[in-house]
């Protein structure tokens, strides 16, 4: 069995593992120290990593299913539950959770470093548990009644380029709609969390103007700096965040340069409220715009 260490990174949120090999098979002890930590730290960081999209497939899939096909996003060639991350698709430089949009957004996601820039680009990861644990009492209570309506047509910013305007009008090509739960209940940790990020347009019962200055406050307590992470990328480095109770952001700062990354999903399950009650879906619509 190999010998390693999982380092707290920050007081909230995050910790380095080291002494792993993860192209190599862990045994089952090792990983389900590795999987305490995930659910305890909610983001895990390698370094140091030599892996192939396989073996980064593999290590994702002792947490759970594997997401078969983003729903919106393009795949690589050879593989279609690897997803290319790529600057010059899309930039990503706003808080939200994956394909919050859709009834079952991902368990977790695990993110690897492939071509990097000289300077920029790291990964901002927050804890929407914490977040949830630093409303006042006041706020706290209304926040538990609260329903939200996530959609890819929420939030999605432009990249200004032709090629960025395709990958834009693909994401959009089809809309979705669901309603979720505000507070959402962690299935295997039960903590509320606060289940929010850019994906969330708009709360039900309430229109686009009446619901932005109440998601705006809730927002800002996960998105507090002790509520947070920053990973600065290194080549071989490798991450895995918990979906269910983070959310992230991809730091935009570094012009013109290539940044890929290649994303694996994790297979979630249905939201739940405190109530109790689960998610449910809203009317889709065709070739809608924001």
């Amino acid at each position: 069995m190999c010998s390693f260490d999982i380092r707290r990174i920050g007081g909230r949120i995050g910790a380095e593992v080291t002494g792993v090999d993860l192209s190599t098979e862990l045994s089952d002890s090792v990983f389900s120290q590795i999987r305490e930590a995930f659910l305890a730290h909610k983001v895990l960081f390698f370094r140091d990593q030599e892996l192939t999209d396989e073996a980064q497939l593999a290590f994702a899939g002792r947490f759970g299913p594997l997401t078969q096909k983003h729903p919106t996003m393009r795949t690589t060639e050879e593989n279609p539950q690897v997803i290319p991350v790529d600057g010059e698709d899309q930039r990503a430089d706003h808080w939200h959770t994956d394909i919050s949009f859709t009834m079952t957004p991902s368990l977790g996601t695990s993110l690897r470093s492939v071509v990097l820039p000289p300077y920029g680009g790291d990964t901002l990861v927050a804890n929407a548990a914490a977040g949830y644990r630093d409303l006042p009492s006041e706020l706290r209570e209304v926040a538990d009644r609260l329903w939200a309506v996530h959609t890819n047509h929420a939030e999605q910013p432009r990249l200004g380029t032709e090629r960025g305007e395709a990958v834009r009008r693909a994401f959009l090509a089809k809309r979705y709609e669901v309603a979720h739960p505000v507070v959402r209940v962690h299935p295997e940790s039960a903590e509320p969390v606060l289940f929010l990020g850019g994906f969330a347009q708009r709360l039900v019962g309430m229109t686009l103007r009446e619901s932005r200055p109440i998601l705006d406050v809730l927002q800002s307590y996960v998105r507090r700096p002790e509520n947070q992470a920053r990973w600065n990328w290194r080549p071989g480095d490798v991450l895995i965040f918990d979906n269910r109770s983070t959310q992230h952001y991809a730091v935009n700062d570094y012009g013109d340069h290539k940044r890929v990354l290649h994303r694996v999903s994790i297979t979630g399950d249905l939201p739940r409220g405190l109530d109790g009650r689960t998610s449910y879906p809203l009317e889709n619509r065709q070739e809608g715009t924001l």
